[in-house]
C-alpha cells in the first residue's frame, strides 16, 4: 500500500515538471517515444466563513460572508492540482537526450451559465530539454520555477484541496492548497536553466527566467535568477533554493526582490516528516512580487514555512497534519492597518489509494488571517472527492 501512495505523489511531481520514465501511457512513434500523462480529480467543497464583509485584511486567503451575511459556500472543483493531459515525446540524437512537454489544464466545472466557456482552461507547459547523464541537462521554455519547487511538491494537500476561499472558488481550476500558508507559489515561468548530473546525491539547477513576472513593471536590468540545491538519500532529501529579481516599475523606480528557502523531507517506514521554512524582501506573499512593496515602492520583509507529518496505516490510507504560515511585514515608516500581517492554515487528511491509479482524499482545512490592525478573520472548509493519475 505504501507504494502505492508513493507512485501516486510520483505522478503529482511528473505533474508539476518533474521527469520520470514510464509515467503515463507510453506509445513508441518512430524515433520518438510518446508519453501521455495527467490527472483527473474532483472535490465537493463546503464552506464557511465567520467574519462579516466590513473585515478588511488586505491579501487574505480567508473569505467572509456576503453583504447579506451569508456565510456558506459550495462547489465542485478541481483541487491544488488542475485536472491535467501532458504530452511529453523522447529520443536519443548525437548523443544526446532530446525532449519536449506541452500541456494543458481543463476545469471539471464551471461557474458560468452554460457551463462550456472554456475560459478556465491553462498552459502551463511547452519547453525542451537536451543533454546526457554525464554533463547534465538544459531545459529552455515555460515550465514550473526553481524557487519554492520542493515546497508544493512536498505539500501533503498536493493530492487534495489546501485552502480554499468559499465559493468564490466555484469554477477555478485550481484551489491555493498550502501556497500563501507556508510558502510562495513558484508559478509557471518562461526559463532558460540547467541542472547538473547526480553527484552521489547531489545536484544543482540554476535558471534565468522571465522577468515581468507578475509585475506593473515596464522593463528590467536583467533577467530573473533562480536556483536550487538538493540533496537525496535513500530517507528523504534535504534543499535549499533562491530567486532574485530587479524591478523597474512604471513609474521608473527600481526595488530588488529575493527570496530564500530551505527545506527537509524525511520517510521512515510509514512516517512521512516534513519541515520548509522561507525568507524575502521585496517579493511579498502568496505569489512573488505581491504585495512586495508599499505605494512609494519601500520593500516589504516576508517569512513563513509549514511543519507536515504524516502516517500510512494498514489499510494504506495515508493520515496527515500540517500547519504553515506566511508573515508580511510593512515597509520602514509606512502605515497600513488593513494589510496583511499573516495568512495561517491547519489541515488534516486523509488520503486512500482505492486502486494503483485512484486516490479517495477527505480533508478538512482551518485558515486564519490577521491585518496590521488586529483584525483577525477566519473560514473552515470540509473537501471530499478523489484524484487518479495515468
Amino acid at each position: 500500500m505504501n507504494k502505492k501512495i508513493s507512485a501516486a505523489v510520483a505522478s503529482a511531481a511528473l505533474v508539476l515538471g518533474a521527469q520520470s520514465a514510464n509515467a503515463g501511457i507510453i506509445i513508441p512513434a518512430g524515433e520518438w517515444t510518446m508519453d501521455i500523462n495527467g490527472n483527473v480529480n474532483v472535490y465537493a467543497n463546503f464552506s464557511s466563513s465567520d467574519d462579516p464583509s466590513t473585515t478588511t485584511v488586505t491579501g487574505a486567503l480567508v473569505s467572509v460572508q456576503d453583504a447579506n451575511g451569508e456565510s456558506d459556500g459550495q462547489s465542485i472543483n478541481t483541487g491544488l492540482l488542475p485536472a491535467w493531459l501532458g504530452f511529453t515525446g523522447t529520443t536519443r540524437q548525437n548523443d544526446l537526450d532530446v525532449s519536449f512537454t506541452i500541456s494543458m489544464q481543463p476545469n471539471v466545472s464551471e461557474n458560468n451559465t452554460m457551463g462550456d466557456s472554456g475560459d478556465v482552461v491553462a498552459w502551463r507547459q511547452a519547453f525542451l530539454t537536451f543533454g546526457d547523464k554525464s554533463w547534465g541537462t538544459v531545459k529552455m521554455g515555460k515550465d514550473i520555477g526553481i524557487f519554492a519547487k520542493n515546497a508544493i511538491l512536498s505539500d501533503m494537500t498536493l493530492l487534495g484541496v489546501g485552502t480554499l476561499v468559499g465559493a468564490e472558488r466555484s469554477g477555478a481550476n485550481f484551489t491555493s492548497g498550502g501556497i500563501g500558508t507556508g510558502y510562495i507559489y513558484p508559478a509557471w515561468k518562461g526559463q532558460i536553466s540547467y541542472t547538473s548530473p547526480n553527484f552521489n546525491g547531489f545536484t544543482f539547477t540554476a535558471g534565468i527566467t522571465n522577468p515581468n513576472q507578475n509585475t506593473p513593471a515596464v522593463n528590467h536590468n536583467r533577467f530573473g535568477v533562480e536556483a536550487e540545491v538538493a540533496y537525496a538519500f535513500d530517507a528523504g532529501k534535504v534543499w535549499v533554493s533562491g530567486a532574485s529579481y530587479d524591478v523597474t516599475t512604471t513609474s521608473n523606480t527600481e526595488y530588488d526582490a529575493e527570496a530564500i528557502d530551505v527545506g527537509v523531507n524525511v520517510n521512515m517506514g510509514n512516517l512521512g516528516l516534513t519541515a520548509y521554512y522561507y525568507t524575502a524582501d521585496g517579493a511579498g506573499t502568496t505569489f512573488f512580487h505581491s504585495y512586495g512593496v508599499d505605494a512609494n515602492n519601500n520593500e516589504r520583509e516576508s517569512d513563513g514555512g509549514y511543519l507536515q507529518a504524516t502516517y500510512v496505516i494498514p489499510s494504506g490510507t495515508k493520515l496527515g497534519v500540517s500547519y504553515g504560515v506566511s508573515k508580511l511585514d510593512t515597509a520602514t515608516g509606512e502605515t497600513n492597518a488593513s494589510l496583511l500581517e499573516e495568512n495561517k492554515r491547519w489541515t488534516v487528511g486523509a488520503y486512500h489509494p482505492l486502486t494503483k491509479h485512484l486516490n479517495l482524499v477527505a480533508e478538512f482545512n482551518h485558515n486564519e488571517a490577521e491585518n496590521q490592525g488586529g483584525e483577525e478573520i477566519e473560514n473552515d472548509a470540509v473537501s471530499l472527492g478523489a484524484i487518479l493519475f495515468f
